[in-house]
């Protein structure tokens, strides 16, 4: 596949990856996404409702946003 080099270790073993973000940025940005949000799994959960209302205090949002 063009755009896509592996690397490889003594054994041949595929180890890691280049890809040329000018022909594959959409897809690492999917990679990276999942990655992000597979480190932060057992982060803490808050609601849809608790965010709107601290951004409501701040400043950041207007009511009935």
């Amino acid at each position: 596949m063009q755009g896509v080099h592996f690397i490889v270790n003594e054994k041949g073993e595929r180890t890691g990856v280049v890809l040329d973000l000018k022909k594959h940025g959409d897809l690492w940005e999917d990679v990276f996404d999942r990655l992000v949000a597979r480190q932060r799994k057992h982060e803490p959960r808050e609601t849809l409702h608790s965010v709107k209302e601290r951004l409501q205090r701040q400043g950041k949002l207007r009511a009935h946003e």
